[in-house]
Protein backbone atom coordinates (compact mmCIF):
# COMPACT_ATOMS: atom_id res chain seq x y z
CA UNK A 1 0.00 0.00 0.00
CA UNK A 2 2.76 2.46 0.86
CA UNK A 3 4.29 2.26 -2.61
CA UNK A 4 0.95 3.30 -4.14
CA UNK A 5 0.70 6.28 -1.82
CA UNK A 6 4.25 7.30 -2.68
CA UNK A 7 3.49 7.12 -6.40
CA UNK A 8 0.40 9.29 -5.97
CA UNK A 9 2.19 11.87 -3.85
CA UNK A 10 5.16 12.02 -6.21
CA UNK A 11 2.93 12.54 -9.23
CA UNK A 12 0.91 15.26 -7.49
CA UNK A 13 4.07 17.05 -6.39
CA UNK A 14 5.40 17.08 -9.96
CA UNK A 15 2.09 18.11 -11.55
CA UNK A 16 0.45 20.77 -9.41
CA UNK A 17 0.32 23.81 -11.69
CA UNK A 18 -2.56 23.94 -14.17
CA UNK A 19 -6.09 22.66 -14.56
CA UNK A 20 -4.83 20.21 -17.17
CA UNK A 21 -2.21 18.72 -14.86
CA UNK A 22 -4.84 18.58 -12.14
CA UNK A 23 -7.07 16.55 -14.49
CA UNK A 24 -4.12 14.31 -15.35
CA UNK A 25 -3.35 13.87 -11.68
CA UNK A 26 -6.90 12.72 -10.95
CA UNK A 27 -6.78 10.29 -13.87
CA UNK A 28 -3.40 8.97 -12.75
CA UNK A 29 -4.73 8.59 -9.21
CA UNK A 30 -7.71 6.58 -10.46
CA UNK A 31 -5.46 4.27 -12.45
CA UNK A 32 -3.33 3.61 -9.37
CA UNK A 33 -6.40 2.94 -7.24
CA UNK A 34 -7.91 0.60 -9.84
CA UNK A 35 -4.62 -1.27 -10.05
CA UNK A 36 -4.52 -1.55 -6.25
CA UNK A 37 -8.08 -2.93 -6.17
CA UNK A 38 -7.29 -5.49 -8.85
CA UNK A 39 -4.23 -6.71 -6.93
CA UNK A 40 -5.43 -6.59 -3.34
CA UNK A 41 -9.19 -7.07 -3.60
CA UNK A 42 -10.50 -8.73 -6.76
CA UNK A 43 -7.33 -10.75 -7.37
CA UNK A 44 -6.37 -11.56 -3.78
CA UNK A 45 -6.81 -15.08 -2.39
CA UNK A 46 -8.45 -13.71 0.79
CA UNK A 47 -11.49 -12.67 -1.25
CA UNK A 48 -11.93 -15.68 -3.55
CA UNK A 49 -14.59 -17.48 -1.47
CA UNK A 50 -17.88 -16.96 -3.38
CA UNK A 51 -19.63 -16.25 -0.07
CA UNK A 52 -17.26 -13.33 0.58
CA UNK A 53 -19.18 -10.19 -0.31
CA UNK A 54 -16.14 -8.04 -1.16
CA UNK A 55 -15.61 -9.85 -4.46
CA UNK A 56 -18.88 -8.28 -5.66
CA UNK A 57 -18.03 -4.67 -4.83
CA UNK A 58 -19.00 -2.14 -7.46
CA UNK A 59 -19.44 1.61 -7.38
CA UNK A 60 -22.28 3.40 -9.18
CA UNK A 61 -23.80 6.04 -6.88
CA UNK A 62 -22.29 4.66 -3.67
CA UNK A 63 -19.19 6.24 -2.18
CA UNK A 64 -17.29 2.99 -2.56
CA UNK A 65 -18.27 -0.59 -3.42
CA UNK A 66 -21.56 -0.65 -1.52
CA UNK A 67 -23.77 -0.76 -4.63
CA UNK A 68 -22.34 -4.11 -5.68
CA UNK A 69 -22.50 -5.62 -2.19
CA UNK A 70 -26.14 -4.58 -1.68
CA UNK A 71 -27.05 -5.97 -5.08
CA UNK A 72 -25.39 -9.31 -4.25
CA UNK A 73 -27.06 -9.57 -0.83
CA UNK A 74 -30.51 -9.23 -2.39
CA UNK A 75 -29.66 -11.73 -5.09
CA UNK A 76 -29.20 -14.18 -2.23
CA UNK A 77 -32.08 -13.28 0.10
CA UNK A 78 -34.52 -11.91 -2.47
CA UNK A 79 -36.66 -8.79 -2.14
CA UNK A 80 -40.18 -8.23 -0.80
CA UNK A 81 -41.50 -4.67 -1.16
CA UNK A 82 -38.21 -3.23 -2.55
CA UNK A 83 -38.53 -0.41 -0.02
CA UNK A 84 -35.53 1.38 1.52
CA UNK A 85 -34.86 3.98 4.19
CA UNK A 86 -31.55 5.84 4.36
CA UNK A 87 -30.40 8.59 6.70
CA UNK A 88 -27.51 10.89 5.89
CA UNK A 89 -27.86 10.89 2.08
CA UNK A 90 -25.98 14.11 1.24
CA UNK A 91 -27.10 15.68 -2.03
CA UNK A 92 -28.50 12.34 -3.21
CA UNK A 93 -25.78 11.58 -5.73
CA UNK A 94 -23.49 9.65 -3.37
CA UNK A 95 -25.20 7.24 -1.02
CA UNK A 96 -26.22 3.61 -0.68
CA UNK A 97 -29.70 3.73 -2.20
CA UNK A 98 -29.66 6.13 -5.19
CA UNK A 99 -28.68 3.23 -7.47
CA UNK A 100 -31.70 1.25 -6.24
CA UNK A 101 -33.95 3.97 -7.66
CA UNK A 102 -32.80 2.86 -11.12
CA UNK A 103 -33.84 -0.71 -10.26
CA UNK A 104 -37.54 -0.08 -9.52
CA UNK A 105 -37.14 0.44 -5.76
CA UNK A 106 -38.84 3.15 -3.75
CA UNK A 107 -38.21 4.63 -0.36
CA UNK A 108 -37.40 7.47 1.99
CA UNK A 109 -34.36 9.67 2.47
CA UNK A 110 -33.83 11.56 5.72
CA UNK A 111 -31.30 14.39 5.63
CA UNK A 112 -30.53 17.15 8.12
CA UNK A 113 -29.03 19.71 5.74
CA UNK A 114 -31.47 22.18 4.16
CA UNK A 115 -29.08 22.79 1.25
CA UNK A 116 -28.75 19.09 0.49
CA UNK A 117 -32.51 18.61 0.65
CA UNK A 118 -33.05 21.47 -1.79
CA UNK A 119 -30.52 19.85 -4.16
CA UNK A 120 -32.34 16.54 -3.88
CA UNK A 121 -35.71 18.15 -4.63
CA UNK A 122 -34.26 19.69 -7.79
CA UNK A 123 -32.37 16.62 -9.02
CA UNK A 124 -34.93 13.94 -8.12
CA UNK A 125 -38.10 16.00 -8.62
CA UNK A 126 -39.63 13.53 -11.09
CA UNK A 127 -39.24 10.59 -8.68
CA UNK A 128 -40.66 12.65 -5.84
CA UNK A 129 -43.63 13.58 -8.05
CA UNK A 130 -44.14 9.89 -8.88
CA UNK A 131 -44.01 9.09 -5.14
CA UNK A 132 -41.07 6.75 -5.70
CA UNK A 133 -38.97 8.90 -3.34
CA UNK A 134 -39.91 10.75 -0.16
CA UNK A 135 -37.49 13.20 1.41
CA UNK A 136 -37.61 14.44 5.01
CA UNK A 137 -35.50 17.35 6.23
CA UNK A 138 -34.87 16.66 9.91
CA UNK A 139 -32.15 15.86 12.45
CA UNK A 140 -32.42 12.26 13.60
CA UNK A 141 -32.20 11.30 17.27
CA UNK A 142 -32.86 8.10 19.18
CA UNK A 143 -35.97 9.78 20.59
CA UNK A 144 -37.59 10.76 17.28
CA UNK A 145 -36.58 8.05 14.82
CA UNK A 146 -39.67 5.89 15.14
CA UNK A 147 -42.03 8.87 15.00
CA UNK A 148 -40.26 9.96 11.77
CA UNK A 149 -40.83 6.46 10.36
CA UNK A 150 -44.51 6.71 11.29
CA UNK A 151 -44.87 10.10 9.59
CA UNK A 152 -43.18 8.76 6.45
CA UNK A 153 -45.43 5.67 6.48
CA UNK A 154 -42.48 3.29 6.47
CA UNK A 155 -43.63 -0.37 6.37
CA UNK A 156 -43.03 -2.36 9.54
CA UNK A 157 -40.99 -4.81 7.48
CA UNK A 158 -39.00 -3.39 4.58
CA UNK A 159 -36.00 -4.53 2.60
CA UNK A 160 -33.14 -2.14 3.39
CA UNK A 161 -32.12 0.31 6.10
CA UNK A 162 -28.92 2.34 5.65
CA UNK A 163 -27.54 4.33 8.62
CA UNK A 164 -24.83 6.96 8.25
CA UNK A 165 -25.12 10.01 10.52
CA UNK A 166 -21.48 10.26 11.68
CA UNK A 167 -22.24 10.00 15.36
CA UNK A 168 -25.22 8.42 17.09
CA UNK A 169 -25.63 5.60 14.57
CA UNK A 170 -25.47 2.88 17.24
CA UNK A 171 -28.04 4.54 19.49
CA UNK A 172 -30.46 5.27 16.66
CA UNK A 173 -30.35 1.68 15.42
CA UNK A 174 -30.87 0.45 18.98
CA UNK A 175 -33.93 2.72 19.27
CA UNK A 176 -35.63 1.19 16.20
CA UNK A 177 -37.79 -1.46 17.84
CA UNK A 178 -41.13 -1.50 15.99
CA UNK A 179 -39.57 -1.93 12.53
CA UNK A 180 -37.81 -4.99 11.14
CA UNK A 181 -35.75 -4.21 8.02
CA UNK A 182 -34.44 -7.34 6.35
CA UNK A 183 -30.97 -5.92 5.66
CA UNK A 184 -29.11 -3.16 7.52
CA UNK A 185 -26.06 -1.19 6.38
CA UNK A 186 -24.34 0.75 9.18
CA UNK A 187 -21.20 2.85 9.20
CA UNK A 188 -18.61 1.59 11.68
CA UNK A 189 -15.57 3.24 13.23
CA UNK A 190 -12.59 1.23 11.99
CA UNK A 191 -10.23 3.23 14.21
CA UNK A 192 -10.87 0.79 17.07
CA UNK A 193 -9.93 -2.40 15.23
CA UNK A 194 -11.75 -5.70 15.04
CA UNK A 195 -12.22 -6.67 18.69
CA UNK A 196 -12.51 -3.48 20.76
CA UNK A 197 -15.97 -2.68 22.14
CA UNK A 198 -16.46 1.09 21.86
CA UNK A 199 -19.52 3.32 21.41
CA UNK A 200 -19.61 7.11 21.40
CA UNK A 201 -21.59 8.42 24.37
CA UNK A 202 -25.06 9.39 23.21
CA UNK A 203 -25.34 13.07 22.40
CA UNK A 204 -28.33 14.22 20.31
CA UNK A 205 -26.51 17.47 19.54
CA UNK A 206 -23.35 15.81 18.23
CA UNK A 207 -21.90 17.06 14.96
CA UNK A 208 -18.96 15.20 13.46
CA UNK A 209 -15.69 17.19 13.52
CA UNK A 210 -13.88 15.15 10.84
CA UNK A 211 -12.01 13.20 13.50
CA UNK A 212 -12.02 9.71 15.03
CA UNK A 213 -14.72 10.49 17.62
CA UNK A 214 -17.91 9.11 16.09
CA UNK A 215 -20.18 6.11 15.93
CA UNK A 216 -19.25 2.69 17.20
CA UNK A 217 -16.65 0.01 16.66
CA UNK A 218 -17.48 -2.97 14.49
CA UNK A 219 -17.48 -5.28 17.52
CA UNK A 220 -20.09 -3.18 19.32
CA UNK A 221 -22.27 -3.09 16.20
CA UNK A 222 -21.88 -6.85 15.80
CA UNK A 223 -23.14 -7.36 19.37
CA UNK A 224 -25.99 -4.87 18.95
CA UNK A 225 -27.03 -6.56 15.72
CA UNK A 226 -27.03 -9.97 17.42
CA UNK A 227 -29.30 -8.67 20.19
CA UNK A 228 -31.69 -7.35 17.55
CA UNK A 229 -31.67 -10.58 15.53
CA UNK A 230 -29.10 -9.72 12.83
CA UNK A 231 -25.78 -11.23 11.82
CA UNK A 232 -22.75 -9.39 10.48
CA UNK A 233 -22.13 -10.77 6.98
CA UNK A 234 -19.41 -8.46 5.70
CA UNK A 235 -17.73 -5.05 5.50
CA UNK A 236 -16.69 -3.08 2.45
CA UNK A 237 -13.01 -3.11 1.50
CA UNK A 238 -12.35 0.53 2.41
CA UNK A 239 -13.43 -0.10 6.00
CA UNK A 240 -16.48 2.19 6.23
CA UNK A 241 -19.73 0.20 6.11
CA UNK A 242 -20.85 -3.03 7.76
CA UNK A 243 -23.64 -5.23 6.36
CA UNK A 244 -26.15 -7.12 8.50
CA UNK A 245 -28.79 -9.65 7.46
CA UNK A 246 -31.74 -10.70 9.60
CA UNK A 247 -31.17 -14.16 11.05
CA UNK A 248 -34.23 -15.77 9.45
CA UNK A 249 -32.83 -14.95 5.99
CA UNK A 250 -29.27 -16.24 6.41
CA UNK A 251 -29.67 -19.89 5.35
CA UNK A 252 -26.24 -20.91 4.02
CA UNK A 253 -25.74 -17.82 1.87
CA UNK A 254 -23.02 -15.95 3.77
CA UNK A 255 -19.53 -16.53 5.12
CA UNK A 256 -19.28 -17.68 8.72
CA UNK A 257 -18.38 -16.91 11.43
CA UNK A 258 -20.51 -13.76 11.59
CA UNK A 259 -18.02 -11.90 13.76
CA UNK A 260 -16.06 -8.68 13.63
CA UNK A 261 -12.84 -10.70 13.78
CA UNK A 262 -13.78 -12.46 10.55
CA UNK A 263 -15.27 -9.56 8.58
CA UNK A 264 -13.38 -6.48 9.79
CA UNK A 265 -11.69 -4.32 7.15
CA UNK A 266 -9.31 -1.52 8.21
CA UNK A 267 -9.95 2.05 7.06
CA UNK A 268 -8.23 2.55 3.71
CA UNK A 269 -8.64 6.30 3.39
CA UNK A 270 -6.75 6.61 0.11
CA UNK A 271 -9.43 4.49 -1.61
CA UNK A 272 -12.44 6.42 -0.31
CA UNK A 273 -14.46 8.50 -2.74
CA UNK A 274 -15.92 8.77 -6.20
CA UNK A 275 -14.12 7.43 -9.23
CA UNK A 276 -15.05 7.82 -12.88
CA UNK A 277 -17.46 10.31 -14.43
CA UNK A 278 -19.06 13.21 -12.59
CA UNK A 279 -22.37 12.03 -11.21
CA UNK A 280 -25.80 13.22 -12.23
CA UNK A 281 -29.33 11.84 -12.25
CA UNK A 282 -32.24 12.29 -14.68
CA UNK A 283 -35.29 10.68 -16.19
CA UNK A 284 -34.70 7.18 -17.55
CA UNK A 285 -36.36 4.05 -18.85
CA UNK A 286 -35.53 0.46 -17.97
CA UNK A 287 -36.19 -1.05 -21.43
Amino acid sequence: MKKYLKKILKFLAENLNTAETSRQARKHNELLINDYLERYLYGHEKYTDPKKLNRYERQAYSQNGEDGIIEEIFKRVGTTNKFFVEFGVGNGLENNTAYLLTKDWQGCWIEGSVDYVNNIKNTFNFLIAEKKLTIANTIITAENIESIFQELKVPVEFDLLSIDIDGNDYWVWEAIKQYRPRVVVAEYNAFFGSEQKWVMKYNPNHRWQNDSYFGASLKSLELLGARKGYKLVGCNFVGVNAFFVREDLLHDYFLEPFTSANHYEPKRNFLVGRRGDKRSFGKFTSI
